[in-house]
């Protein structure tokens, strides 16, 4: 089955460029171009697609649009997946992409389109429910030695593990409970151990979580 996809991005040549260049690929089908946020979430009202492809600053305020699309969509759409492409490698922003969870959702860097099967995978795997954050951005979010033999990962039990991968899909904790058979406050403690161990105690709760999984992805890859 193909991919539906919706593009956007405010600038015609990088739209058309982007649109031209998924059209290549076999099980993609790109069903609308938009240029800004407005006739994004329209066209995602009416063509239904499986992953949107958009620009992050687009009209009417040129800030955050695309940020604000992915936020939308998880209260309308959460199963359309979305693709953020940007210039920036800002970490307020793919802390804001990932607000409400990692599943179906990427950031990369646009110079990521230059490499089509790069582009091409990220879009499967958030259509296929998956996250996929740019090296560069999570560069920016993890301290150089987090790759390195002394990971604050590697302090993590197996069950700490076990509830940050659960983390790293989306699930809140609730769905993390019922798929580990645990219970809701157990859940609770097993991630406010592994803030601890991965030292985001100054964090606000959410941008923990979501940095817990940012650590997470980087080093499983």
């Amino acid at each position: 089955m193909s991919i539906r996809l919706v593009v956007a991005d405010d600038h015609y040549l990088v739209r058309e460029g982007v649109r031209r260049l998924l059209e290549t690929v076999p099980d993609f089908e790109v069903a609308a171009v938009c240029d800004d946020l407005d006739s994004l979430l329209a066209a995602v009202d009416a063509e239904r697609p499986d992953v949107v492809v958009t620009d992050i600053r687009m009209p009417p305020g040129s800030a955050d649009e695309g940020i604000q699309a992915a936020r939308r969509l998880r209260e309308t759409s959460p199963e359309v997946g979305v693709v953020v492409l940007s210039q920036y490698a800002t970490p307020s922003y793919v802390l804001a992409l990932l607000d409400g969870g990692s599943a179906r959702r990427a950031y990369l860097l646009k110079e990521r389109v230059d490499d089509l099967e790069q582009l091409a995978g990220a879009i499967r795997a958030v259509a296929d429910g998956g996250s996929v954050i740019d090296p560069k951005v999570v560069e920016a979010l993890v301290a150089e030695g987090a790759r390195e033999e002394e990971s604050p990962l590697n302090e993590l039990t197996p069950r700490e593990h076990d509830v940050l991968r659960e983390m790293a899909e989306g699930k809140n904790n609730a769905a993390i409970a019922q798929s580990l058979v645990l219970g809701e406050r157990s859940v609770e403690k097993v991630i406010h151990s592994i803030f601890l161990k991965l030292g985001l105690t100054w964090e606000t709760t959410v941008h923990k979580r979501v940095k817990a999984v940012i650590l997470y992805l980087a080093e499983t890859g």
